[in-house]
């Protein structure tokens, strides 16, 4: 056997081997080849019945589109990736990765389109499961908040409880449960931390803030924990800073090397340094602070508070 022969026997080998769907097609988007493997993974058991069809044709729905694209792509000398959904040969419903190059000629232009596929269902049906999942998880926070607000509020009718005790503590369920929104699109997983700074802060302006900061995600306890601090310094803010009169806050952050957040406030009134620490307070120290594996600082500067978080950058995506 030459080398020839040999070459070309081991290239059909790993063809043969692989459970990725490798097909050629041509520039009009034809399926021309398929490999062995592909045949096998789509349950085609003759290809020359299917050889020669539109390979969009496969494809359904927002799968059908993107298909066409890539070979739009392709054609154009640029890779092309999607994921979508696409029945075998056998009626069998798949879901696949697929990666879309340009096969190029000697004379450097594409002259037909490589297609690779992957089998991705299972994946699909684990995330599917993993939405439903959080869904019900979902379901099930909000039935318990809203029993716990009905017993807070049985608890705390006696005329030794003020409004603003009871007005206090349902803000503090409020803004638990918009966390909890904002986190179930990720399946409770993580959260944009933009997100979590202008749900907190919504209620009191998003016109009186600057919130400055790249996109990062951060873990569900670090997303609840910073909610929770953020609602009580803007709560504080009103009562005694910057939102009780014409200031404003920035909220500001930065993930270069560790993970920096500062919330500081400016042109309110002249700012004092409390004599006892109350429910804010503890909340950043003992919640957010820990959560997050950093440090915490407020300073009680004449023009405003000025508070800041240090922390690991790993700490940000530790949900243990």
């Amino acid at each position: 056997m030459n080398p020839a022969e040999r070459e070309a026997r081991f290239m059909r080998s790993v063809l043969a081997a692989s459970d990725d769907c490798i097909k050629v097609i041509d520039l009009d988007g034809k399926l021309s080849f398929m490999s062995e493997g592909g045949q096998r993974v789509m349950e085609v058991s003759d290809f020359n019945a299917i050889a020669g069809c539109p390979w969009p044709d496969f494809w359904q729905g927002e799968g059908n589109i993107d298909a066409k694209h890539a070979i739009a792509e392709a054609k154009a000398g640029r890779s092309y990736r999607f994921q979508g959904a696409a029945n075998t040969a056998a009626g069998n419903p798949r879901y696949w990765d697929v990666k879309v190059s340009p096969i190029v000629g000697s004379d450097g232009q594409p002259e037909s389109i490589l297609s690779v596929s992957r089998d991705i269902t299972e994946l699909k049906v684990a995330e599917e499961r993993q939405v439903l999942l959080a869904q019900e998880l979902k379901h099930r926070m909000k039935n318990t908040i809203a029993m716990i607000q009905a017993i807070a509020g049985q608890t705390l009718r006696g005329d030794d409880i003020s409004l603003a005790a009871r007005e206090a503590f349902n803000d503090r369920l409020r803004v638990l449960a918009d966390a909890q929104d904002l986190l179930m699109p990720s399946a409770w997983a993580r959260g944009p931390i933009r997100g979590v700074v202008e749900r907190a802060v919504a209620p009191h302006g998003l016109d009186r803030f600057d919130i400055v900061g790249p996109p990062r995600d951060i873990s569900s306890k670090c997303a609840v924990a910073l909610a929770l601090a953020l609602h009580e310094m803007a709560t504080n803010s009103v009562k005694y800073g910057a939102l009780r009169a014409d200031g404003r806050v920035r909220v500001e952050w930065s993930a270069d090397g560790e993970f920096r957040f500062t919330w500081a406030e400016a042109g309110g009134p002249k700012v004092q340094e409390p004599t006892r620490k109350g429910f804010g307070s503890r909340m950043i120290e003992r919640v957010l602070v820990s959560y997050c594996r950093g440090t915490g600082s407020v300073e009680y500067k004449p023009e405003g508070l000025v508070f800041k978080l240090v922390a690991p950058l790993g700490a940000l995506d530790d949900e243990s």
